[in-house]
């Protein structure tokens, strides 16, 4: 016979369950009842546009719907979705159990330590995960996203990441680490997970989740009152485009090739570096520990530590500290005979810039119409690319988390790109906003974005200090006035952006209340007029 705790549980599961189906809203038509987590959003989401003509809503230009397939499927522990429920998506990675002990990478991303401890049970006790800081769990389950679009999210890129180094190095795998195998599977993924939520709404088309390839349908989408999802590729090594000891690893065959299979699969914003140097541009560089553990991953990818020198110019690329020196944790990674490399006076610049194969692939992606990325580009790399971009007048460029030296601000809006700031507590949040008020200028004056980075091993909004006197109060409303969001209920569970801050992707509405809180309304009308900006500029940018 169940003890009197087993049956309470079991009732608590069964009344989460069914408040789901209540608290879910509706979309143009009742969706049918189904399991797993609640989105604690009342009323209809905004649909149409302005009298204006314009969309409104807010566009997350960089997150990571699909990376738990991406370094070999085992280093990021549970999925946005899974055709048998939430109870075998949001689960923990084996290695992980009893106790998280052997959760060496979880616990040193998220203490600075390799040994720690955490509960490994997710639905639907979630005891230590999600959480803001825990980065090798899944923080954007598919109900949670339904939470955010219905609280104003309109366009979102979903970077499809890998990193073959990465892959290598991390002991446990499942799925291979080339890069662009990576690529195709999680670009299907995507496409699995629109069907999913299809079938959940009465059949194909029907979701509110939405591939678009184009402008024209991703506006088509928005006024429809549904989320528009981009394609974008964050990696390390596009088309296999590594480098050993400065010999390149692809030609511009290979590149024209692997940008005709991106943009079939529906790729149209695309980095050419990415963390580790490679045969197209050097990379901004990481600091601190990470910055170390990171450099170690440039040695073995391309056979030599970062080079740097003291930059001359005012922009520079993150400093390299401490003095480059590798922990001694990692010096067993070390080749026989390599010692630390050893920097030269801060501010650093990386010497390596914008490679000609580097051009071509620039050149390349705007005859194709797609977005740059310029974030992790080095300054001399950033530099030049803009150059390129000026004199062809190409306006499809953007920073899309925080990754970029601010003094190329002016250059990006003045090619009429677009910036959107990475994912900080809301009063830095509000800070970076307010640096751009001035530089904004024309038809990209009203719209700014976040680039939240979910799933991208990096932490998201904490909470805001010392908020007592002034907390998010629950219910709150959406910015358009149109649904009502209480606090968010998954399983047992029930998170506050107050205490938990941004622990999961279904908070960031509660993030955007609390940065309403600490800025006004001004910078949430700013942030709702984000999609449509983003929506300008990848119709400026057009096939060349």
């Amino acid at each position: 016979m169940a003890s009197s705790r087993s049956v309470i549980r079991v009732i608590v599961i069964a009344l989460s369950m069914i408040g789901a189906v209540l608290l879910a809203g509706s979309t143009a038509g009742a969706s049918p009842p189904r399991p797993g987590a609640g989105v604690n959003a009342l009323g209809e989401p905004f649909r149409g546009t302005a009298p204006d003509g314009t969309v409104r809503g807010f566009v997350d230009a960089h997150s990571h719907l699909m990376s738990y397939e991406g370094f070999g499927g085992k280093l990021l522990c549970g999925k946005p979705f899974d055709p048998g429920g939430i109870a075998r998506a949001l689960v923990d990675c084996l290695d992980h159990h009893p106790h998280g002990e052997a959760a060496w990478f979880e616990n040193f991303t998220r203490t600075g330590s390799p040994t720690g401890t955490h509960d490994p049970v997710g639905w639907p006790t979630f005891k230590d995960w999600p959480a803001y800081n825990s980065l090798t769990h899944q923080q954007a389950y598919y109900t949670w996203i339904e939470r955010a679009w219905r609280g104003g999210l309109r366009v979102m890129v979903n970077d499809l990441v890998a990193n073959r180094q990465l892959c290598e190095i991390y002991p446990l795998k499942r799925n291979s680490c080339d890069e662009m195998a990576t690529i195709r599977l999680e670009a299907r993924r995507t496409t699995e997970l629109q069907d999913h939520i299809d079938a959940e709404y009465g059949g194909p088309g029907r979701g509110w989740f939405r591939i678009v390839r184009d402008p024209a349908e991703a506006r088509k989408v928005i006024a429809d009152g549904k989320l528009a999802v981009v394609l974008g590729v964050e990696t390390s090594e596009p088309f296999g485009c590594r480098q050993s000891l400065g010999i390149p690893h692809c030609t511009r065959a290979q590149i024209d090739r692997g940008l005709d299979e991106l943009h079939g699969l529906g790729v149209r914003s695309m980095f050419l570096c990415h963390k580790y140097d490679n045969a197209l541009c050097g990379v901004r560089f990481d600091s601190g520990t990470q910055g170390a553990i990171v450099n170690l991953g440039n040695l073995l990818s391309t056979g030599t530590f970062w080079k740097a020198g003291t930059c001359t110019g005012p922009e520079h690329d993150n400093t390299i500290e401490p003095g480059g020196i590798i922990p001694a944790p990692l010096a067993k990674w070390l080749p026989p005979g390599v010692s630390s490399p050893v920097y030269p006076p801060a501010p650093h610049c990386n010497v390596k810039g914008l490679t000609g194969l580097g051009e071509y692939t620039l050149s390349a992606m705007m005859r194709r119409g797609m977005l740059v990325e310029i974030d992790h580009m080095s300054v001399k790399a950033a530099d030049r690319t803009l150059d390129i971009l000026e004199a062809a007048r190409y306006p499809g460029v953007i920073s899309s988390h925080s990754w970029m030296d601010p003094g190329y601000y002016r250059r990006i809006y003045g090619l009429g790109g677009m910036i959107t700031t990475y994912g900080f507590p809301a009063e830095r949040f509000a800070e970076e906003w307010r640096k751009t008020r001035g530089l904004r200028s024309g038809e990209h004056r009203a719209g700014f974005g976040y680039g939240l980075d979910a799933n991208g091993m990096g932490p998201l909004p904490a909470p805001r200090p010392n908020n007592s006197a002034n907390p998010v109060t629950y219910p709150f409303r959406s910015f358009d006035g149109g649904v009502t969001l209480d606090r968010q209920r998954t399983g047992e569970r029930v998170w506050d952006v107050n205490v938990d801050g941004v622990a999961h992707y279904g908070l960031v509405p509660d993030w955007i209340e609390d940065m309403r809180i600490v800025a006004g309304d001004e910078i949430v009308q700013d942030l709702a007029a984000g999609a449509e900006s983003y929506l300008r500029m990848w119709e400026a940018a057009g096939p060349r």
